[in-house]
C-alpha cells in the first residue's frame, strides 16, 4: 500500500491551530444550524458532504473550506487514482468512500458533464484534501493534529527528570511484583496520568534559570508544560515499564527448583542478556520505520488512545458537539476524562474486591455447578464461556492485551468469526475423545500426564537436568486439552497466513520500503526532497522539519545488542552456541515487517512464541537452555520491535523530533534494564522465592510456566509431539490451511468486488480469533462485539464529532481508572490482609468452575493411553 499523493501547502501555520467554528455540526445527517461566515462554496460543501454521507466532522470541513477552490479537477483525479490503489484492500478505509471514488474514476460521463455531477466532484475534492492535508481516517483526524509548532520546547529538564524517575520507579515496581500471584502491574497510562500534574508542578515551581550545555542554551523552566514534553515522558514510561524477558530466563536458570545453574547469579551475565534482548528489538524497530511508521495506512489503532489522553490535557479549545438524544455536549476532553476516570476508579472496587462475581459473571453455572456438560460449555473459568452477558468488568475484556473501543470493527468481527469456528473444533474433538482429550479439562493451557494430573517435567530429567528416556518411558507421554490443541492448529495457520497475506497485499509496500531504505543509506535525502515511495500524509510532511535519525544509528544498536547477547551466551557455561542469537534474530527479521504491518492496521499483534518454541526446540536437540535463547531472540525481538514501532508512531503523530525520541527511548530502556536486572538479582535472595511458601505471594507462576515450556519444547522436543510419529502431527495441517486462506480471500474479492462484507475479511485476524482460548474463552471476548458495534457503528455513524471527541478519551479513562484502583486495592487492602469472604466473592468458583471437570473419568487401571514401562511412548 504505497502512495504518491501530491502534498500541497498545510492548512495552518506552524505553531497555530486552525481556526475553529463557533459551533460544530457533529452529525452530518442531522439538521444542525452552523455559525459560519457567509461563504457559498463552504455552504455547498457542507450540504454535499451531508448528502453524500462523508465520514467528516464540521471541523474537517472547516479545514478544507479555504482549500476547496484550489483543488483542480485534474489534480483531484490523480490523487483519487492513488487513493484507490492504496486503499482498495485497506479495511480501515470506508467502503462507501471507495465505491464513490471508483464511480468517479471509471464513469466517463462524470468528467464529461461536470455540472450535472457537481455534488460527487465536490465530495471527491473534499476527500482529496482530507487525505493530503490531514488523514484518510476519521479516527486519526479525531485525535491527531495536522499542524505543528516547531518552536515548542521538547527535550527539557522536566522531561529528563520526570521521565527518568518514572522509568526507574515503574521498572522497579513492575519487576518486583512480576513474580507475585496475583500480578501487580503499573501501565504506562498511569505514568501518563501522573506526568501531567508533575510537569505542571515543575512549571509552577522551578525558576527560569538559564545555562549553556553542549553549545546550546537551556532553561530549568522554559514555559508551560506542553503536549510534546508530556508525550515524550509517556514514551519513556512505555518502554521502561515493559519488564525484560530475562526476568523469566535468569530466574529459571538460577534457582534450584528449576535448572540450578550457578553462573546465572552473576550480574554480568544478567545485564548482558538483558541489554541484548531489549536493544535488539529497538534496532529492528528503527530500521523498519519506512515500513511501519511513516506510511499513513499504518494507523496503529492502540496508539490513538495515548494521543487522545494527551490531547485531553492540552487542548485549549472546547466546541460543543451533538450526541445521543440529540443534545449538545460541552464537556471538555479533560473534564470528561476526569469524570470517567473517577467513576471507573470507584466502580472497579466492586468487581475487583467487594463483589467479584461481577467480573466472572458465570450465572448459568450457578444453576447446576456440578453439571459437567453444562459447565464445559458455559463455564467462564474452566469452560468455553458461552454466556449472553458474562461480565460487568471492563478489565476482563482487556485480558488479551488490547483495549475495547479502540480496535476497529473489522478486526473484532473477523476475530469473532474465527472464534466461532474454533469453538466447534474444540467441541468436536472433545466429545469424540480425539487424542484422549475427554479425560482432560476441555479448555486448559496446562500439559497433562496419563493420569490427568499436571505433567511433572522434572520426572523425565536426570541429575544433570537432561532428558532421560528410561524415566520418560516409565512415567507418561505429554497430553494437551482440546482447547489447547485447537490453539496450536491455528498458531501454525496464523504464521503461514501472515507470510502469504503480506505477500499478496503488502509486497509492493515492502518493496518500496526497501527501495527507500536503500536510498536513505546510499545518500541522505534532503528535507525538501519528495520521497514519492512513501505514503506521505501531512504528518510525514510535518516531520520533515526535523532531522531524521540515520539508519546506521539503529543498525549500530542492533549490532551492539547482538554482540552483547552472544557474549552473554558464549562467555558463561550455558552449553549453547552464540550462533543461536543470530538464528533468533534472523527469524525476527523475517517476521517483523509482516507482523508489524498487520499490527499497525488491525491493532492486534501476531505473537511468535509458538513458532520460536517449535523451531528452537527442533534445533536445540534436547538442550532446553538453547531453546530458551532462541525463543528469547526470535520471539521477544519481534515483540519488542512492535512495541518500539508503536512508540515511534506516537512520536510521529505528536511531531516530536526523531533524535529526541531516539535519545529518550535509549535512556529509558537502559535505565529499565539496569533497574530490572538489579531487582531480579535481589529477588533470587528472597526466602522460599518461587515456592508456595514464599512471602507476599512471590510464588513465580510465570516462571513455573516458562520452565515447563522450556523443558517441554527444549528437552522433550517438538519432534515427539509433531514429528512424523508424533501424536499431534495432524495439527501441522494448520500451515497449509493458513497459507491458503489469504489466497481464498483474494479470490472471493475478485469474484465479488462490490461486496462490502468480503472486503472487510481479514484472514490473519480470523486466525487470531481462533487463538482466544486456553485459558481464555467466549466470556473474555463476546462482550467486545456489541460494545464495538455500539461505539464504532451506532455512535460513530450518527454522531461522528461526539465519537471523535470522547471515544478514545473514554477508553483511556477507564483503563487508567482500573489501573489506579487495582494499585490502591493491592497496597491498601490486600497486603494488610483485608478480604471479604461472602457469596458474591465465592459463587463464581463453585463446582466445576472451582475444579475443572472432565467428560470421561480416568479408567480403573489408573491411566489412559499406552501402558507405561513398555517402551511404547514416542
Amino acid at each position: 500500500m504505497s502512495s504518491n499523493y501530491e502534498i500541497s501547502a498545510l492548512p495552518a501555520e506552524a505553531g497555530r491551530e486552525p481556526a475553529h467554528l463557533d459551533e460544530k455540526k457533529d452529525d452530518l445527517e442531522a439538521d444542525v444550524v452552523v455559525t459560519q461566515p457567509d461563504n457559498a462554496a463552504y455552504t455547498d460543501a457542507v450540504e454535499i458532504a451531508a448528502k453524500g454521507d462523508l465520514a467528516v466532522t464540521e471541523g474537517d470541513l472547516a479545514a478544507a473550506e479555504e482549500r476547496l477552490n484550489t483543488m483542480s479537477i485534474d489534480r483531484c483525479v490523480a490523487i483519487m487514482r492513488q487513493v484507490r490503489d492504496l486503499h482498495t484492500h485497506d479495511q480501515n478505509f470506508p467502503t462507501s468512500a471507495l465505491e464513490k471514488i471508483t464511480r468517479f474514476l471509471d464513469d466517463p460521463e462524470i468528467l464529461a458533464n461536470q455540472e450535472k455531477h457537481q455534488d460527487l466532484i465536490t465530495e471527491m475534492k473534499i476527500e482529496a484534501l482530507l487525505v493530503t492535508e490531514n488523514s484518510p481516517y476519521a479516527e486519526v483526524r479525531a485525535v491527531v493534529d495536522n499542524w505543528d509548532d516547531v518552536t515548542m520546547p521538547v527535550l527539557t529538564i522536566r522531561v529528563w527528570v520526570i521521565g527518568v524517575l518514572f522509568s526507574a520507579a515503574g521498572a522497579f515496581v513492575n519487576q518486583l511484583f512480576s513474580i507475585r500471584q496475583p500480578l501487580v502491574y503499573i501501565t504506562a497510562n498511569v505514568a501518563q496520568l501522573l506526568a501531567y500534574p508533575a510537569g505542571k508542578g515543575m512549571a509552577a515551581i522551578l525558576p527560569d534559570a538559564r545555562f549553556n550545555l553542549f553549545g546550546k542554551q537551556h532553561s530549568l523552566n522554559p514555559g508551560p508544560f506542553n503536549k510534546k514534553e508530556h508525550m515524550l515522558i509517556t514514551i519513556m514510561a512505555t518502554v521502561a515499564f515493559n519488564t525484560p524477558y530475562t526476568g523469566y530466563t535468569v530466574l529459571t536458570q538460577a534457582l534450584p527448583m528449576y535448572f540450578n545453574q550457578p553462573y546465572a547469579y552473576n550480574f554480568g551475565f544478567q545485564i548482558l542478556s538483558t541489554l541484548g534482548t531489549n536493544f535488539v528489538g529497538y534496532g529492528l524497530a528503527g530500521l523498519c520505520r519506512r515500513f511501519l511508521v511513516f506510511p499513513s495506512f499504518c494507523v496503529w489503532p492502540t496508539s490513538l488512545v495515548t494521543v487522545a489522553l494527551n490531547k485531553a490535557f492540552h487542548t485549549e479549545t472546547n466546541e460543543p458537539v451533538r450526541g445521543p438524544f440529540n443534545r449538545m455536549y460541552s464537556w471538555s476532553r479533560e473534564k470528561f476524562f476526569l469524570i470517567a476516570f473517577a467513576t471507573m476508579f470507584v466502580y472497579w472496587f466492586f468487581p475487583g474486591f467487594i463483589f467479584q462475581a461481577l467480573s466472572q459473571f458465570n450465572w448459568i453455572s450457578w444453576i447446576a455447578p456440578d453439571n459437567v456438560t453444562l459447565n464445559n460449555i458455559v463455564g467462564g473459568v474452566n469452560g468455553l464461556g458461552v454466556n449472553p452477558w458474562p461480565t460487568f468488568d471492563f478489565n476482563m475484556l482487556t485480558a488479551q492485551g488490547w483495549v475495547p473501543l479502540v480496535i476497529p470493527t473489522f478486526t473484532i468481527l473477523n476475530m469473532f468469526a474465527g472464534m466461532v469456528v474454533s469453538f466447534f473444533m474444540i467441541i468436536g474433538w472433545y466429545w469424540n475423545n480425539t487424542w484422549n482429550t475427554a479425560y482432560l479439562p476441555i479448555n486448559s493451557n496446562d500439559v497433562f500426564d496419563n493420569t490427568g494430573n499436571t505433567y511433572n517435567v522434572t520426572a523425565i530429567l536426570d541429575s544433570e537436568g537432561k532428558f532421560d528416556n528410561d524415566l520418560y518411558q516409565n512415567y507418561s507421554e505429554a497430553y494437551m486439552a482440546s482447547g489447547n490443541l485447537v490453539i496450536y492448529f491455528w498458531f501454525f495457520a496464523i504464521y503461514a497466513a501472515t507470510i502469504s497475506y503480506a505477500f499478496l497485499y503488502h509486497r509492493h509496500d515492502i518493496a518500496l520500503g526497501f527501495k527507500g531504505l536503500y536510498r536513505s543509506v546510499k545518500k541522505r535525502v534532503s528535507k525538501t526532497e519528495s520521497d514519492d515511495d512513501l505514503a506521505e500524509d501531512v504528518h510525514f510532511q510535518l516531520m520533515k522539519s526535523y532531522n531524521e535519525v540515520p539508519e546506521w544509528w539503529y543498525l549500530l544498536v542492533l549490532a551492539i545488542a547482538a554482540v552483547l547477547g552472544m557474549v552473554g551466551v558464549g562467555v558463561y557455561p550455558t552449553y549453547t552456541s552464540p550462533a543461536v542469537v543470530i538464528f533468533g534474530i534472523i527469524m525476527a527479521v523475517i517476521f517483523v515487517i509482516p507482523v508489524g504491518l498487520i499490527t499497525s492496521v488491525t491493532g492486534i499483534q501476531v505473537t511468535m512464541n509458538v513458532l520460536a518454541e517449535t523451531i528452537g526446540g527442533t534445533i536445540a536437540n534436547g538442550n532446553a537452555v538453547e531453546m530458551m535463547y532462541f525463543k528469547m531472540y526470535g520471539y521477544i525481538s519481534v515483540a519488542q520491535a512492535i512495541y518500539f514501532s508503536n512508540d515511534l508512531k506516537l512520536a510521529h503523530y505528536t511531531k516530536i523530533p526523531p533524535k529526541y525520541t531516539f535519545a529518550c527511548q535509549m535512556i529509558a530502556t537502559f535505565v529499565s534494564s539496569v533497574v530490572c536486572t538489579a531487582i531480579f538479582n535481589f529477588q533470587m535472595g528472597f526466602k522460599d522465592v518461587c515456592t508456595p511458601d514464599a512471602a507476599f505471594g512471590f510464588s513465580c507462576p510465570g516462571n513455573r510456566t516458562f520452565f515447563t515450556a522450556a523443558v517441554f519444547w527444549g528437552t522433550l522436543s517438538p519432534k515427539r509431539l509433531f514429528g512424523p510419529e508424533g501424536r499431534y502431527n495432524a495439527l501441522l495441517i494448520g500451515f497449509p490451511v493458513g497459507l491458503l486462506l489469504p489466497f481464498a480471500m483474494l479470490g472471493l474479492q475478485k469474484l465479488f468486488p462490490r461486496s462490502a462484507w468480503i472486503r472487510q475479511m481479514h484472514p490473519v485476524m480470523f486466525c487470531a480469533g481462533a487463538l482466544l482460548w486456553s485459558p481464555y474463552n467466549f466470556a473474555y471476548f463476546w462482550p467486545v462485539v456489541p460494545l464495538t458495534w455500539f461505539s464504532w457503528i451506532y455512535i460513530k455513524r450518527r454522531y461522528l464529532a461526539f465519537w471523535a471527541k470522547y471515544n478514545y478519551v473514554l477508553a483511556a479513562a477507564w483503563m487508567a481508572g482500573i489501573a489506579v484502583s487495582a494499585i490502591v486495592i493491592f497496597f491498601a487492602l490486600e497486603i494488610p490482609g483485608v478480604s471479604i469472604d461472602w457469596w458474591g466473592n465465592n459463587v463464581s468458583y463453585l463446582g466445576c468452575e472451582g475444579s475443572a471437570c472432565t467428560r470421561l473419568p480416568i479408567p480403573d487401571i489408573g491411566y489412559f493411553g499406552p501402558e507405561p514401562g513398555t517402551n511404547s511412548f514416542n
